[in-house]
């Protein structure tokens, strides 16, 4: 929570405004640059908090990291064009965490398959 509301609050003073071009920006921002590095800091310390070697870890974060972002990428931006266009900006967490509790549990399952 609290990352993605500081995120929200930076991605609004980088792309100020809320007609449907800036939706579409916030979005492409959002899903080009805070998208990818989530993943690629979530699944790692998954691993790690799981007990996995660096080696495993490593290896694991190579075999799913693409799924999880292209999964992502089935999902997020149509929330977030949505999320960013019509919600304000202290309702979009709440908006993301709603959605959040599938996408968490999938996140779980991948991080947590042998």
């Amino acid at each position: 929570g609290p990352v993605v509301g500081g995120w929200y609050r930076v991605l609004d003073r980088l792309v100020p405004g809320n007609t449907k071009v800036t939706a579409l920006k916030k979005m492409v921002v959002d899903q080009g640059g805070f998208a990818p590095c989530f993943l690629g800091c979530f699944l790692p310390l998954a691993g790690a908090l799981s007990g996995l070697s660096v080696q495993d870890n490593w290896a694991k974060l190579q075999r799913d990291y693409t799924d999880a972002l292209v999964t992502n990428y089935y999902i997020w931006p149509a929330v977030q064009l949505a999320n960013f266009y019509f919600v304000p900006l202290h309702y979009r967490l709440a908006v993301v965490q709603c959605v959040a509790v599938i996408w968490n549990s999938y996140l779980s399952w991948k991080a947590h398959r042998p």
